[in-house]
């Protein structure tokens, strides 16, 4: 789905005209983003949780010539669906 298609459909399903919605959504994306950029959690009722979790530093080995490399540690955003969200996607 394309973010003209969701915005048309937050739109349609609210009311609200399509440059409000837009800058709703704008609004909700830059919240979630600061958030996320401070280390906090962001539920999103009835979906699931964004998160920023630690992936430690590992060692790879190229399977083709050996070398061994060193890949950092980093932040990575993580994404927990509900469990709801869960039974809904068994039962399709």
């Amino acid at each position: 789905m394309l973010t003209k298609e969701i915005i048309a459909n937050i739109a349609d399903a609210t009311g609200l005209t399509k440059k409000r919605t837009t800058d709703l959504l704008n609004a909700a994306n830059a919240v979630i983003i600061e958030s996320l950029m401070n280390d906090q959690a962001v539920p999103l009722q009835g979906l699931g949780i964004l998160e920023v979790k630690q992936r430690n530093e590992r060692t790879i080995v190229h399977p083709k010539t050996g070398v061994r490399s060193v890949i950092p540690s980093k932040k990575q955003i993580s994404f927990r669906p509900t469990a709801s969200m869960k039974d809904q996607f068994k039962k399709a």
